[in-house]
């Protein structure tokens, strides 16, 4: 049996019942244009490929990827990838499909933040990911404002994706066991944003609003707009950046972006 490699923060579910669980929640239907990232021994794969009729699996391993390869030999609907996510060329492969993506993945930790973003360049080729995650990322990901866990990957993600956590795993449903709890997310793509989202400085905004998250706006943000600009918004520019609304840090940054203009016009 292939062992977990650290360097790939691997660790392969093994649950039957968690694996069912997981299965039913994603919900794939026949011709959906499937994709597993990190497929790892296969656990989900031939449940994937069942439900949708076709299935591309991505895995960095290569000695996963023989085995998985030698697995499926007899699928002429599974193609293999061996290849890094994060290389992906996603509209390519929606292109190819001739749909847009339904993507599954049990993320390491290390790549899971770099990856939705990636995802998110090629929104218009992804449909949904249904992504196993440290439950930690996933409660920064549906948290609302105000609490412990609401913070720039929130806000970054709020206008992009309807986030919804679907379950918990326990450490015992992996081989080996993490030393952390894992949770289960949909995010379904949002294809029109809103317009506050599209703002130029939408992201430089979030980012140094949640810098120094015990600073308030008005130091925070100094660098975009005076306190008294952030006060014209309906904002008081002495609270902290946790108890922002996305639409708010989107009228942040669409304020900021105006100023920035003004500024390069009168110069």
């Amino acid at each position: 049996m292939i062992r977990a490699r650290r360097r790939f923060g691997q660790h392969f579910l093994h649950d039957p019942a968690v694996i069912a669980r997981i299965v039913a929640a994603i919900a794939l239907r026949p011709g959906d244009a499937a994709v597993e990232i990190g497929p790892g021994r296969g656990a989900l794969t031939a449940r994937l490929l069942a439900a949708a009729g076709q299935l591309d699996a991505i895995e960095i391993d290569r000695d996963l990827a023989a085995a998985l390869r030698e697995r499926f030999a007899a699928e002429p609907r599974w193609v293999l990838h061996e290849s890094d996510a994060l290389r992906m060329d996603w509209r390519a492969l929606a292109a190819e499909r001739g749909a847009r993506l339904r993507v599954v993945g049990n993320l390491p930790y290390n790549i899971s933040t770099p990856l939705l973003f990636r995802l998110l360049e090629a929104s218009e080729a992804v449909l949904d990911m249904h992504f196993m995650l440290q439950k930690e990322v996933v409660d920064r990901i549906v948290a609302t404002p105000d609490s412990a866990a609401y913070g720039r990957l929130t806000v970054m993600l709020a206008p992009r994706v309807q986030a919804t956590r679907l379950l918990e795993v326990g450490a015992g449903a992996f081989r080996p066991a993490p030393q952390v709890s894992s949770a289960v997310v949909r995010l379904t793509v949002i294809d029109t944003p809103p317009q506050w989202a599209r703002a130029p400085l939408y992201g430089d905004v979030v980012t140094a609003a949640f810098g120094q998250r015990r600073k308030t706006l008005r130091n925070a943000l100094k660098k975009y707009l005076p306190a008294e600009a952030i006060r014209a918004l309906g904002i008081d520019p002495g609270v902290r950046a946790e108890t922002l609304t996305p639409a708010q840090f989107g009228a942040l940054a669409q304020a900021a972006a105006a100023a920035r203009a003004a500024g390069a016009m009168i110069r």
